[in-house]
């Protein structure tokens, strides 16, 4: 043999090697292509139902928003015509209110008061001055003992 016919077979080696080498490639990239097909295929069966699922779960949600909405909306049109009652309430009981309790504790002032000049106040209790507390302090009695006008009677 030649060395023409030697380097050919080594040649034909190398092309059978090379050639068995991408044949094994090729059968495992095609394995692997269809098992990806395979798991697109599981994931898009099951994909679909989750996402129906998902549709109707969101269009539930949307129903019960509306009524939530509904809801507050009824809430505060309540709200406000609690408050304009209680504003026509406080303005029509109001100042009447008013008037008699001042009247009330006018009589009570009368008729609390011992036998003497209509425009004196009580005397204080055991010789002691009057006072008045204040949040835990006490404050002395107002100067001169007149009346609420700075006059007698």
């Amino acid at each position: 043999m030649t060395g023409g016919e030697v380097a050919g077979i080594l040649v034909a080696v190398f092309w059978a090697i090379l050639v068995s080498f991408l044949a094994v490639v090729l059968v495992r990239l095609a394995q692997t292509l269809r098992a990806t097909t395979r798991l697109v295929t599981e994931v898009t069966e099951r994909a679909v139902p989750l996402l129906t699922d998902a549709s109707a779960t969101v269009r539930s949600a949307q129903t019960q928003l509306d009524r939530v909405d509904a809801i507050a909306t009824d809430v505060q049109e309540v709200t406000s015509n609690a408050s304009a009652l209680s504003t026509t309430v406080a303005s029509t009981f109001g100042g009447p209110l008013v008037k008699v309790a001042a009247f009330g504790y006018g009589v009570r002032k009368a008729m609390g008061r011992t036998s003497g000049e209509a425009g004196e106040e009580r005397a204080p209790r055991r010789g002691r001055a009057a006072r008045t507390v204040v949040v835990g302090r006490t404050v002395p009695p107002a100067r001169g003992g007149r009346g609420r006008w700075g006059g007698k009677g």
